[in-house]
């Protein structure tokens, strides 16, 4: 167990080991930096003198993914949130990547943080997030909490944002199998427009097989789960594979190859809603309305060989 000196860009670096895994979570937006079993990285993640890029490893919360022009109306008021994505005039991916996250515990398999997000521009109430980052023999479980601590209700969503490496020289090369039922189609802001099948379409990953020259920056849902409504997504090549797995809090999943560059790892984000819930019936399964007092509680994890 050791924890840097925050000279890092990502601020303190928190180590955590259980038999064959090993990982690092930063400071700065609770990110999972490093995961690795047996020397083996599962996930693309980042050097820790790096700054983060492409949302590599962010927590995503009070909402994942994007708000259409960062508007949206609640308890019969407006709110506008500042644009974080400018190019598409959109909000994008929460209040908490961006921050350093209290220390609440650290043990050799174990690191607990949070952080408060107080009443601001587009927010109007006051929520405490907290999140756990465990290893064990059977890999990496994270345990996503929040509680409104607020004087008054706001709705709220969260992600994870990991890209996974298997070896690859390019995500083409990684055969994944996805249990989604149904995707989002997107304009060119990659806001909701419908909801649609996947029988027979690209978007079909209930089979295994190569990515190939597919190309996707796509929610998906429809998930089909176990007894225990949990879902898996399975990434193979060559004699490694890994899962995600999340519960049934995550409705959607969002899967991203890169657009001009395949080299960069490929991300699957678990999510609970999708891209601008807080305005969308599409997209708003799995969407909380936090009432002062309320707690959200979710669980997704990876493991692999």
């Amino acid at each position: 167990m050791t924890a840097s000196v925050a000279t890092s860009p990502t601020g303190h670096q928190y180590e955590i080991s259980s038999g064959s895994y090993r990982a690092v979570v930063t400071e700065l937006g609770a990110t999972l930096r490093r995961l690795q079993v047996d020397g083996r990285d599962l996930i693309a993640g980042f050097g820790a003198g790096d700054r983060v890029a492409g949302g590599r490893g962010q927590q995503l919360m009070p909402w994942p993914n994007r708000i259409r022009d960062g508007r949206y109306s609640f308890g019969g008021e407006d709110h506008e949130l500042p644009l974080s994505e400018p190019e598409r005039h959109n909000a994008i991916h929460g209040l908490v990547r961006w921050v350093g996250w209290e220390l609440v515990s650290h043990t050799a398999d174990t690191v607990t943080q949070q952080v408060t997000v107080f009443p601001q521009k587009g927010w109007d109430s006051t929520i405490r997030c907290t999140l756990t980052h465990q290893l064990s023999d059977r890999g990496l479980t994270v345990t996503v909490g929040c509680d409104n601590v607020g004087d008054r209700a706001v709705p709220f969503g969260y992600a994870a944002h990991p890209y996974f490496t298997l070896g690859e020289q390019s995500v083409d090369e990684i055969e994944i199998t996805a249990p989604a039922g149904q995707y989002l189609k997107v304009d060119d802001r990659l806001l909701p427009v419908s909801l649609e099948s996947v029988d027979g379409l690209d978007e079909d990953l209930r089979t295994a097989a190569p990515l190939g020259s597919r190309n996707f920056d796509t929610a998906f849902t429809e998930l089909a789960g176990d007894e225990q409504g949990r879902w898996r997504i399975r990434l193979a090549r060559s004699d490694r594979e890994t899962y995600i797995w999340a519960d049934q809090h995550h409705r959607w999943t969002q899967i991203y190859t890169g657009d001009d560059r395949r080299d960069i790892g490929l991300a699957v984000e678990p999510m609970t809603c999708g891209p601008d819930a807080f305005n969308s019936e599409l997209t708003a399964d799995g969407l909380v309305i936090l009432e002062p007092g309320a707690s959200y509680h979710g669980v997704w994890g990876i493991y692999g060989r």
